[in-house]
């Protein structure tokens, strides 16, 4: 056993192998995690944790209490509380069930009783949550179901009558392992310890936060300027535009080069969208076409198949993802390119054609097929990652698998999946493996289901539209086909008025979400977390997977499809609709009708909101104007971060606060300010104090559901 940190010890068993995630992790956060005072209990007994090889590789049994719930392993879209499921840690972009196979599956999972564990391995590991009873040394007890026999196959297969005490563990082909326990005295110190430990959370530059559009995949250059225009001209907020596949000469694999016919002039476009207040992300996957630059260079760093009939270059060798990185810095990054979507680097066998490498392959530094498609997303994002840092700036992209210690990395999970129910649990069970997931909005079945998607994706860590497929934007036509078809809706203005309405909401968060952001990189809190997090002994909380909290203040409750209502949970403590300011008392649900328009949210009694007004980009030097909130009678104090917002100069102390408090005795707002940095980032034009002039209670707003 090896105490790292102050809550965090290393368990060695056997000989691990060599290629582990904890092998490529960022470094940790160590003064944070040095200073972090040690838990007043383990919550779990190391001595009973046993380990053995065996002839598929080697098992972990761990002890689960009564009482205990399980969380994580990463970005699980069809399931949220893990206690009597087997997950396998695989990834696969489409999963046909509820196996634990996922984008970003992660071998790692907290307890409310209040520690994580990490098994640090690339292998597809299988955890039994408390699945299978071992057969005792005595005499067996009966059981069974006979005695009510049933013609139903689920209540036959729906679990055991007795529910097994440990979480089993096997880690197919190794003959050792090592475990990371992570322990707090909340789940949520444990959950904090294990972000820290893999770096800490990323913290994105501060236009990042605004909206994000993929446009169409076969716009060409002129096209693009026109869109981006006409976004200005109908005052649509919108900071990045994202260039799908078709910018690329050669796309399945990618040459990594301007078409030049679409694009016959990459300068003019990054001019022109930078006269705008766009910034440039650029989609690709890491198979490299023949036709690459740096094709000839990284065939003796790449795997022994082909993908795409490109070849798949192995980042865990330093000399292969400086080539790559290197190419990249030169041709995109220092030519103002602020951010990539790195796709498919993921795998899928569940679809009609299995399009990436088998697990067979092997790899010249020295990993399989395996152990590369765990770890691929990872290397990948560091490989683009490093670019950035060096040239002292921050990103915020996109990438569609990752794996443990993905914290520090400024990337968002997003699925070419689209069911609205999975893309939020994906976002609220991210929370507990340290990521960030973004449900983008595609297209729509209905207008109502068009807008709802909409605000849950404002309400996450990327407000994006993913609009690839769609020759127009989605509010002028959400339907794909007749889009495509140029059958524009003739009753559009008053969806464009819906959109823009939630769009500008979204560019009010900014400065909330901002300093939420970095809170994640400081101290480990996820911006969007489950509310189990925050309220681990509520047992109601323990089970709502479609319900998240939005920093310490929001809570956020979406709607689906065509809803035109919902039951909302909120938990202890009193509440306040944020549309209607009416004040709710927690530990109740109640049934909420808000209009369609209004993106439902409630805000967290005694709390402080600061929302700006209105605007359209974001730059370096943009001043928010904010109308403060204070919600409630002794509102805590909120600080906002002020720094040069795009480059990593806070860490060498260029950075600072404004706090924002009530005054409750003279009835005003007080804003102090405590900042090495010059830039004038916040101004306060209007301080608005929200009391709990009339309390609902359950049953006065539809009623309690029990």
């Amino acid at each position: 056993m090896e105490d790292i940190y102050p809550g965090i010890v290393r368990l060695r068993f056997g000989s691990p192998e060599k290629f582990t995630p904890s092998f490529f992790k960022r470094p940790a956060s160590d003064r944070i995690l040095s200073s972090m005072p040690v838990p007043k209990k383990s919550h779990l007994d190391i001595d009973c944790i046993e380990f053995r090889k065996t002839s598929r590789g080697c098992l972990l049994e761990i002890p689960l209490s009564s009482g205990e719930d399980i969380y994580g392993f990463g970005s699980q879209m069809k399931s949220f509380r893990q206690n009597g499921k087997k997950r396998t840690i695989r990834v696969n972009s489409d999963p046909p069930s509820d196996t634990g196979e996922t984008h970003a599956p992660v071998p790692y999972y907290l307890s409310t009783a209040g520690y994580g564990i990490l098994v640090d391995t690339a292998r597809y590991a299988v955890f039994y949550c408390g699945t299978h009873v071992k057969r005792s040394s005595g005499r067996n007890s009966g059981g069974g179901k006979a005695g009510c026999l049933s013609d139903r196959t689920e209540e036959l297969y729906g679990g055991s009558d007795s529910q097994s005490r440990k979480v089993v563990m096997e880690i197919p082909s190794a003959k050792g392992i090592d475990i990371y326990l992570f322990y707090g005295d909340t789940v949520l110190d444990a959950l904090r310890r294990y972000i820290l430990f893999s770096g800490g959370g990323c913290f994105p530059p501060i236009w990042a936060l605004g909206i994000r559009y993929r446009g169409y995949t076969k716009l060409d250059q002129e096209q693009v300027i026109q869109l981006c225009e006409s976004f200005r001209n109908d005052n649509i907020p919108c900071d990045v535009f994202g260039l799908e596949p078709g910018w690329q000469s050669k796309a399945y694999s990618c040459s990594y080069e301007w078409d030049k016919v679409r694009f016959p002039s990459p300068d003019r476009l990054r001019a022109g969208l930078k006269e705008l207040g766009y910034k440039i992300s650029l989609w690709e996957h890491a198979f490299v076409n023949p036709s690459s630059p740096v094709y000839g260079k990284l065939r003796p760093f790449s795997g022994d198949y082909l993908v795409f009939n490109g070849l798949v270059p192995d980042f865990s060798i330093p000399k292969a993802a400086k080539i790559f990185a290197d190419y990249h810095e030169k041709e995109f990054v220092r030519n103002g390119i602020s951010c990539f979507k790195l796709d498919e680097c993921d795998n899928s066998d569940y679809i009609r054609s299995p399009w990436s490498f088998p697990e067979n392959s092997s790899f010249p530094g020295g990993m399989d097929g395996e152990q590369m498609h765990s770890l691929l997303g990872i290397l990948y994002q560091k490989t683009i990652d490093d670019v950035y840092i060096r040239n002292n700036i921050r990103s915020y992209g996109e990438v569609r698998s990752s794996h443990c210690f993905s914290a520090p990395y400024p990337y968002v999970l997003y699925s070419d999946l689209y069911d609205h129910r999975e893309f939020v649990r994906a976002l609220v069970n991210c929370g507990f493996s340290g990521m960030l997931w973004a449900p983008e909005v595609k297209h729509g079945l209905s207008k109502e289901d068009f807008i709802h998607r909409l605000q849950t994706a404002v309400l996450s860590p990327l407000a994006l539209v993913n609009a690839w497929t769609m020759v127009h934007p989605p509010w002028k036509q959400f339907r794909r086909a007749e889009n495509q078809r140029g059958e524009l809706m003739g009753d559009r203005k008053d969806l464009i008025a819906v959109v823009k309405k939630i769009f500008q909401f979204r560019m009010s968060l900014v400065p909330y979400l901002y300093s939420a952001f970095l809170r994640y990189h400081l101290e480990g809190i996820p911006p969007f977390r489950a509310l189990v997090l925050d309220y681990p002994d509520d047992l109601k909380c323990r089970e709502i997977d479609d319900e998240y909290l939005v920093g310490d203040s929001i809570l956020a409750a979406p709607l689906f499809a065509e809803q035109q209502k919902r039951e909302v949970y909120l938990p202890s403590g009193g509440w306040f609709d944020f549309n209607t300011r009416k004040f709710f008392q927690g530990n109740a649900t109640y049934e909420i009708s808000p209009k369609l328009d209004e993106t439902p949210i409630f805000v967290k009694e005694n709390s402080i909101l600061p929302l700006s007004s209105t605007n359209e980009s974001i730059d370096k030097d943009t001043c928010f104007n904010l109308t403060v909130l204070a919600f409630g009678d002794n509102p805590e104090p909120f600080k906002l971060c002020i720094d040069d917002g795009t480059t990593f100069n806070y860490e060498n102390g260029d950075s600072g606060w404004m706090e924002l408090s009530w005054d409750r005795t003279a009835g005003k707002g007080v804003a102090k300010i405590r900042s090495n940095c010059r830039i004038k980032r916040y101004r306060i034009s209007k301080w608005d104090h929200v009391q709990a002039a009339s309390v609902s209670v359950a049953g006065a707003c539809g009623g309690e559901v029990q």
